[in-house]
C-alpha cells in the first residue's frame, strides 16, 4: 500500500546524541566543513585546485578568468551550503552563517535574468545552454541547488536561496515540457527529478511535480532526444573530461536509463550513481502520485540491484569504466568501484522505497549501505576521502597494473572530481532523515543512533529518547518526554542480522505485530514507558549466492550492521595466504589508537608459509607450502586504511 502523505522527518526536531555518530557530526561541524571551505577557494596547497567558487565569481562579472573544473563544478558548493544548512541547526556558528549568506548573494549575482544559473555555459560555452543534456549536467546542477535550497530555508527560516533556486525552476520548467516550442529532453545525469518532488513539498508548486513527472515519463521515449540534440550540435561532443571511453557511454543509451521507458525496464543498468538518483525520484513521484506502474517500475529495478548487484558493504557499480553496473553476480572485489556517492544515492531510493512500503527491508539496505560504504568514505580525521571503495587492495599491484587505475590504497585529500566528500558531509548530517520515517499510520524507527526527537501526532507531540551505543552495543532504550498520554503506533526495525531481538515494553513483552521486519506496537505513550530492545550481536558468517565467482570458497565476517575486514597492520602482508576454519569462535575486544571505541574480533586463522629460498612459479602434483596457525585481527570495514598503506580484504578463504 501506498502513502502519499509521508511527512519528511523534521531535523529542526531531532538531536543527534549518539556518542559514534554525533562524533561524526562534530566532525562535519568543526573539520570538514572548514576545510571544505578551503577546497572550494583552491587554499589547500597539496590538494588538486576546486576553482569551483571562483566560477561563481567569474560568472558574476566580478572578476575575470577562464572556467576550470568538472562540468558540474557548481553542486560542489551547492552540496557544501546543504551541509551548512543542518550543521548550522546543530550548532548556530553566526560566522560560518554569515559566510554562508555571502555566498548565496554570489550565486543570486551569477544568476540570469531569465533564471538560469549554472557557470559552465555562462562563462565557458554562452549561447550553448540546453544543446548537450546527455553528456552535460545543468539538470544536475539545478538539482543540488534546489535540494540546497529547501535544506537552507527547513534549517534556518531564509528564503533567499530557495527564491534563487524557484526562479531558476521557472525557467526549467518554462524550457521543458511538452508544449510548443518546448524541449522534450532529459537529464543524463538525473538528480532535478528528486529535488522537484522537494521543491514541490516546500513549495506546493505543481508544476514542479509535473515537471519532475514529465523528465522521469519522457526518458527513453523514441526518437531517442540524446540523438536529436546530437544532430543539432553538428555531431560533436561539447565536453571533454572523461577520457576516450565517455563517447561510448553517452552512445550507450542504458549508461543513463534511457534505452527505453522506465516502464519497460528490468534491471539497475549504466551509472550506478545516475541510476540511484532516477529511482529516488521515480519512487518519490510513485508515493505522491500513486502511480502503480511507476511503483512497480521502483519494485523491478531495485530487486535486481540488490539481490544481484549490491556488494555486502552496500557498494553499487562493479567497474570502473563508466562507474557503472555490469551484469548479475559479477562482483568482483578488488576492482570493485563502488563509489561513496552512489550507496548515498542507494539510501536515498532506500528511504523513498521504505517511505512507500514501510518494508523492513529497505532500512536494512539503507543501513548496511550507510555503516559501511558511506562511513568508509571519510577519514576519520575527516579530511581524508575514498571515491571508490574496494573490497580488496593489494597496494604492491595498483602502480603496475591498469585495471586498477580507479583504486587509491589511501584516502585522498581532495579531487578534482570532488563529488563524494561534500555529498558524504550533507548525508552524515541529515542523518536524522534515515533514523525516523513519521507516516500517518506509525512512526518508523529504522537506526538505533542515539538521538531525542519530537513528532507532532494530530495535534499533540511524541518525545522520545534513543539511548544505547550503536552499533557497537546490543542494548537500546527507548524513553518518552511528552507530557500526557499520546495515543500512537510504534514501528520498530527487527534488523536482518540480528536472529532473536528482543523488545520489552516497561520490562514485559509486549502485545505487538511485526510487519514487514517491524515490531507495530499500538498503545497510549506516557512519559512513565519504558521500551528496552536487545539485539544480540552475534557474529555471523556471510556467504555469497554460488553465482558470485569473485567469493567461491570464502566468507566475510559481519557483527550488527559492520562489514568486517582482515588488514595487514593487523595481520601481516600476503592476506590472500590467510585462511579462517570453520570452526573458529571469535572473541570480541575493543579497539586502541585510532580505533579507539570500536569493537575488534581476533579468532585462529592459517596462513600458508612462503619458503624463504626462491622456488618454482609452478610445481607438479605436490605442493611445496607448509601452514601454520595464526590469530586473525578483523576490523570495521568502514574505519580501514586510518593507519597507513596496506593490504585489506573482506572475503576470507574458508577451510574446514
Amino acid at each position: 500500500m501506498m502513502q502519499s502523505d509521508v511527512i519528511e522527518a523534521d531535523l529542526n526536531r531531532i538531536t543527534v546524541t549518539d556518542p559514534f555518530l554525533g562524533e561524526y557530526q562534530r566532525l562535519i561541524r568543526d573539520v570538514v566543513i572548514p576545510y571544505q571551505w578551503q577546497a572550494l577557494n583552491d587554499a589547500l596547497p597539496e590538494a588538486e585546485p576546486s576553482h569551483a567558487l571562483a566560477n561563481y565569481r567569474i560568472a558574476a562579472g566580478l572578476e575575470h578568468g577562464e572556467f576550470y573544473g568538472m562540468v558540474f563544478q557548481d553542486s560542489d558548493v551547492t552540496k557544501w551550503l546543504e551541509a551548512v544548512a543542518w550543521s548550522l541547526r546543530q550548532k548556530p556558528d553566526p560566522q560560518l552563517e554569515k559566510t554562508a549568506d555571502k555566498v548565496i548573494e554570489l550565486l543570486a549575482q551569477a544568476q540570469c535574468e531569465d533564471g538560469y544559473l549554472n557557470t559552465w555555459y555562462t562563462v565557458k560555452e554562452p549561447g550553448q545552454r540546453w544543446t548537450n543534456l546527455a553528456e552535460c549536467h545543468e539538470l544536475y546542477c539545478a538539482g543540488h541547488l534546489f535540494e540546497a535550497a529547501v535544506a537552507f530555508f527547513n534549517a534556518t527560516g531564509k528564503r533567499r536561496l530557495l527564491e534563487i533556486a524557484c526562479r531558476f525552476a521557472d525557467h526549467i520548467d518554462s524550457v521543458f515540457g511538452p508544449g510548443p516550442g518546448q524541449l522534450r529532453g532529459y537529464p543524463g545525469h538525473p538528480e532535478i527529478e528528486l529535488a522537484l518532488m522537494r521543491l514541490y513539498e516546500i513549495t506546493c508548486e505543481p508544476r514542479y511535480q509535473a515537471l519532475a513527472c514529465f523528465f522521469v515519463e519522457e526518458r527513453g521515449q523514441q526518437p531517442h532526444y540524446y540523438d536529436i540534440e546530437f544532430e543539432k550540435r553538428g555531431g560533436t561532443r561539447h565536453w571533454v573530461g572523461w577520457g576516450d571511453t565517455w563517447p561510448g557511454m553517452i552512445k550507450d543509451k542504458s549508461y543513463t536509463h534511457a534505452h527505453k521507458p522506465l516502464s519497460e525496464q528490468h534491471e539497475a543498468v549504466g551509472h550506478a550513481v545516475r541510476s540511484v538518483y532516477l529511482m529516488a525520484g521515480l519512487a518519490h513521484i510513485a508515493r505522491i502520485t500513486h502511480d502503480e506502474d511507476k511503483r512497480q517500475s521502483c519494485l523491478r529495478i531495485w530487486n535486481n540491484m540488490v539481490q544481484r548487484r549490491m556488494y555486502i558493504t552496500g557498494g553499487i557499480g562493479s567497474q570502473g569504466i563508466g562507474e557503472a553496473f555490469t551484469s548479475d553476480y559479477d562482483l568482483p572485489n578488488d576492482t570493485a568501484y563502488g563509489e561513496s556517492c552512489a550507496s548515498i544515492g542507494l539510501m536515498m531510493f532506500a528511504r523513498r522505497m521504505l517511505e512507500m512500503e514501510g518494508d523492513a527491508h529497505y532500512a536494512d539496505v539503507m543501513e548496511r549501505a550507510f555503516y559501511n560504504t558511506v562511513l568508509g568514505g571519510m577519514a576519520l580525521d575527516g579530511k581524508h576521502f575514498f571515491y571508490v571503495n574496494p573490497l580488496e587492495t593489494y597496494p604492491k599491484s595498483i602502480p603496475h597494473n591498469h585495471i586498477y587505475d580507479h583504486i587509491k590504497p589511501v584516502r585522498q585529500r581532495w579531487f578534482g572530481c570532488a563529488c563524494c566528500p561534500p555529498n558524504i558531509a550533507r548525508t552524515l548530517v541529515a542523518i536524522g532523515h534515515y533514523i525516523y520515517t513519521p507516516r500517518p499510520d506509525a512512526l518508523f524507527i529504522n537506526f538505533y543512533a542515539g538521538s531525542e526527537a519530537q513528532f507532532t501526532v494530530n495535534t499533540q507531540t511524541l518525545a522520545l529518547n534513543i539511548e544505547g551505543n550503536y552499533p557497537w552495543d546490543e542494548n537500546v532504550t527507548i524513553r518518552f518526554s511528552h507530557p500526557g498520554a499520546v495515543a500512537h503506533t510504534l514501528a520498530l526495525r527487527l534488523p536482518e542480522w540480528c536472529a532473536d531481538p528482543q523488545v520489552r515494553v516497561n520490562g514485559e513483552a509486549p502485545q505487538g505485530e511485526n510487519i514487514k521486519g517491524y515490531l507495530h506496537l499500538h498503545r497510549t505513550w506516557q512519559e512513565s514507558d519504558v521500551i528496552t530492545l536487545h539485539l544480540p550481536m552475534t557474529i555471523r558468517r556471510v556467504y555469497a549466492n554460488p553465482l558470485v565467482r569473485h567469493a567461491a570458497g570464502k566468507v566475510a565476517i559481519q557483527r550488527g550492521p559492520l562489514v568486517y575486514c582482515l588488514e595487514e597492520a593487523d595481520n601481516g602482508a600476503e592476506l590472500h595466504n590467510l585462511s579462517l576454519p570453520q570452526t573458529s569462535a571469535f572473541l570480541e575486544m575493543p579497539g586502541t589508537g585510532v580505533l579507539k571505541g570500536k569493537v575488534l574480533l581476533q579468532t585462529e586463522g592459517l596462513r600458508v608459509l612462503t619458503a624463504q629460498e626462491e622456488k618454482p612459479l609452478y610445481s607438479f602434483d605436490t605442493r611445496q607450502t607448509a601452514v601454520a596457525k595464526q590469530t586473525l585481527t578483523f576490523i570495521p570495514w568502514f574505519s580501514w586504511a586510518n593507519r597507513g598503506k596496506g593490504e585489506m580484504r573482506i572475503w576470507v578463504n574458508e577451510v574446514g
